[in-house]
């Protein structure tokens, strides 16, 4: 995996033009050509990691990593296929079993039927169950905003809910982890703006895209949802922005039906996309790198959050929530400071702030060099220690958002 990343990154390199060949050319025209140059590398890269058809896949997994996303032994899932029970998974030189993305899916199904609770291996919705839509928002960047929201999609997804993932940030990094490029994949459209727009808005299934996860759909992003910023003050101004705010909500009715949970992560800042989403959710997850100084800039964007959500409310809106969550992120445990900043935090909000925090590793950056998240990365990439360290950190975090969810829904 480093070894390709060393590639590209030498390649980008070997071509990057200095400042003497390029002349006394306008600032717009560097931009634009150190654009071009890094979209022709990413969009190369992409063709080089995910051969023949430059598309990722998920890898497989241990017949113990199988087991753990079922709940169930080892020991009973070889059973299962001693018995001919369930898909038949792959069996390695050394006669391991490894199994599929799909295998897991048709095993939670198998499994579900002689289940003695409804939803111990499907633990989606039931009938009744709202649809639960979780913004995770910051404004300040390097909060972890993006890892958090592609893991907790990636994980639902693997623990068995029917997950929509959106991308409403301009900058599109969720996207990119997805496999999407934007400046290759999006020419036409295709994001949540399509769905928005305030003239002839498409249906949001038009630009729905299936993933490599059996259960996991993207709506993917790009800088065509700044539109919705510049468009919506024009509307008001016309009177023909009626609740804006309720877009985002109104386009996910139209497939509230075929999903469990819907992942959104929200642009680093408080616009109108934003403040679409805020109204939509059910549930918000506020990233906190516990440094003093995001910490100060989150003491601003909460007054700000709070203050915008007035507006919203008075003008007619519902802005009651299900929970509020604030997740600590790329937390030190060894670092006296960040110790102090999490106790004042704890002590402040109490059982706001999620038990489980994301813990900074080497391995989660080092899976995004190649535009993957730590879920998609085989253990052998690392070292076991610090992938085991890290992997164990974002399952309790995720695994404590799903608990939030079942709550919701009255369960468990």
């Amino acid at each position: 995996m480093r070894g390709k990343t060393a590639n590209f990154v030498n390649t980008a390199v070997r071509e990057k033009k200095t400042d003497e060949e390029l002349g006394q050319e306008n600032l717009n025209a560097v931009i634009r050509q150190h654009s071009e140059w890094l979209a022709s590398q990413l969009h190369a890269q992409r063709e080089n990691l995910f051969p023949p058809d430059a598309h990722k896949a998920m890898r497989k997994f241990t017949s113990g990593e199988a087991a753990a996303l079922l709940d169930v032994n080892d020991s009973y899932l070889r059973k299962l296929h001693l018995d001919g029970k369930g898909p038949s998974p792959e069996m390695t030189a050394g006669n391991r079993r490894m199994y599929s993305v799909q295998d897991i899916q048709e095993l939670r199904e198998l499994l579900e039927r002689t289940a003695r609770n409804p939803g111990d291996y499907l633990p989606g919705r039931q009938p009744g169950d709202k649809l639960q839509i979780i913004g995770v928002m910051n404004f300040k960047g390097g909060s972890g905003k993006t890892t958090t929201s592609a893991h907790l999609a990636q994980r639902l997804a693997l623990k068995g809910y029917r997950v929509l993932a959106i991308d409403l940030d301009p900058q599109a990094s969720m996207t990119a982890l997805h496999g999407v490029q934007p400046e290759y994949d999006l020419q036409d459209g295709g994001t949540l703006y399509d769905a928005i727009r305030y003239e002839d808005p498409a249906p949001i299934q038009d630009v729905i895209r299936k993933t490599y996860l059996p259960n996991l759909d993207l709506i993917p992003g790009n800088l065509e949802l700044m539109e919705f910023e510049h468009e919506t003050p024009r509307a008001l101004a016309q009177g023909n922005a009626g609740l804006f705010f309720f877009r985002v909500k109104e386009a996910l009715a139209q497939v509230d039906p075929d999903y469990d949970v819907v992942v959104i992560d929200c642009p680093p800042q408080l616009g109108f996309l934003t403040m679409s989403a805020l109204s939509a959710a059910t549930g918000v997850l506020v990233t906190i790198h516990p440094e003093m100084l995001d910490v100060m800039s989150m003491s601003q964007f909460l007054r700000m959050t709070a203050d915008l959500m007035d507006v919203i409310a008075e003008s007619g809106a519902d802005m009651s929530h299900d929970w509020m969550r604030y997740l600590l992120t790329r937390y030190e445990p060894t670092d006296a400071p960040q110790n102090r900043i999490v106790a004042f935090l704890r002590t402040m909000y109490g059982d706001k702030v999620l038990n489980a925090p994301m813990l900074k590793s080497t391995a989660i950056s080092d899976a995004g060099l190649t535009k993957q998240t730590l879920y998609e990365v085989d253990r052998s990439a690392f070292t076991r220690s610090t992938y085991d360290r890290a992997i164990e950190s974002l399952n309790a975090v995720n695994d404590e958002i799903a608990q939030l969810i079942q709550q919701t829904w009255g369960r468990r």
